[in-house]
């Protein structure tokens, strides 16, 4: 059925249970995991009248920091997956719209299956914080497959 599946964290506890649900499917399937994460782009600074909020961080440290963090966390869940006995590859992008990054990614690695995890936020508040799930569902060909 599915042979290369991807998940699409983002380092949260919530994420993590969609790698656990990846893993426990790719197991019976005899299937391949990649594992993806997309990282925001510095952020500009913001203005305002008579302010300038700007970031405490240079952009090669943010670039650094960013990078680490994807790195551990990539490499944490392929560590997992291989204790499994999944085949696991990682990808990292930098993205300020993950959705197109994850659909991007599993084109290239053609997946044929993405799993993801939501929050389940609905109303005013997805539309304030957006839905990065919400956005791949809405845009990928691909089966999703959601765990909240």
């Amino acid at each position: 059925m599915y042979k290369n599946i991807m998940v699409a964290t983002d380092g949260s506890k919530l994420s993590s249970k969609a790698v656990k649900a990846a893993i426990a499917l790719a197991k019976p399937l005899g299937a391949k995991l990649v594992v993806f994460y997309a990282s925001p782009d510095y952020p500009l600074p913001v203005y305002a009248e008579g302010a300038v909020f700007s970031n405490y961080v240079s952009k090669s440290q943010y670039a650094k920091e960013r990078e680490a963090f994807g790195q551990k966390l990539l490499d944490d869940i392929a560590r997992q997956a291989d204790a499994a006995g999944i085949p696991a590859q990682t990808e990292y992008g930098v993205s300020n719209a993950p959705f197109e990054a994850i659909l991007k990614a599993a084109g290239r690695r053609k997946c044929d299956l993405i799993v993801m995890a939501s929050h389940g936020r609905r109303g005013v508040s997805a539309l304030l914080l957006g839905s990065e799930t919400q956005k791949v569902l809405t845009h990928s060909k691909l089966p999703v497959l959601v765990v909240r």
